[in-house]
């Protein structure tokens, strides 16, 4: 069973440096099978007999830390969770740049059951609430959003964000691993 980890603000800009080859490595050390990153963004896709423990995520964390000196939350989800996340994306439309379309991933599922998007003005932004998700169109760039960094602090489990472009890559490493 293959199983998706996303660090959050992984090599964005000087902070939070790791190499891919660590967390390769630390997945390894911890016994899963077959590790793999996409792109240098903290995206850690690995195989395990079966479902993780609830405390996996905070492990792997811990371990990440211990080894590289960085401590990144991450999101830790199967690989059918995953994809069905991605899939239901329901901003997901011909001719849109998936650069600029985004979906958070949550750690906890169905957590985001009744929140609402943001009570604000979001211009040309389209935000969409799913109990497991929250998807983004950022025609302006995710720097431009004019989500309230609020909000995001608000919701009631650990997110992180990948552009859609990224989560095509993810969907498209998960297919090749199950084939």
């Amino acid at each position: 069973m293959d199983h998706v980890a996303l660090l959050r603000g992984v090599n964005v800009g000087t902070a939070k440096r790791v190499a891919m080859a660590d967390l390769r490595r630390v997945a390894a050390a911890l016994g899963f099978d077959r590790p793999e990153t996409l792109l240098n963004s903290g995206n850690l896709v690995f195989g395990a007999p079966g479902p993780l423990a609830t405390d996996a995520a905070a492990g792997l964390r811990s371990a990440i830390a211990r080894e590289t000196g960085v401590d990144a939350d991450l999101v830790l989800l199967e690989a059918d969770r995953f994809a069905r996340s991605a899939t239901a994306n329901p901003l997901r439309r011909d001719g849109r740049d998936p650069r600029l379309l985004s979906v958070a991933f949550v750690q906890v599922p169905g957590a985001l059951e009744g929140i609402a998007p943001p009570d604000v003005d979001l211009g040309d932004e389209e935000a969409v609430v799913t109990p497991d998700a929250v998807y983004q169109w950022l025609p302006s760039g995710v720097l431009a959003s004019r989500v309230p960094a609020g909000w995001w602090r608000a919701l009631p489990t650990p997110v992180t964000a990948r552009n859609d472009a990224t989560v095509r890559k993810i969907e498209a490493l998960l297919a090749r691993r199950a084939r």
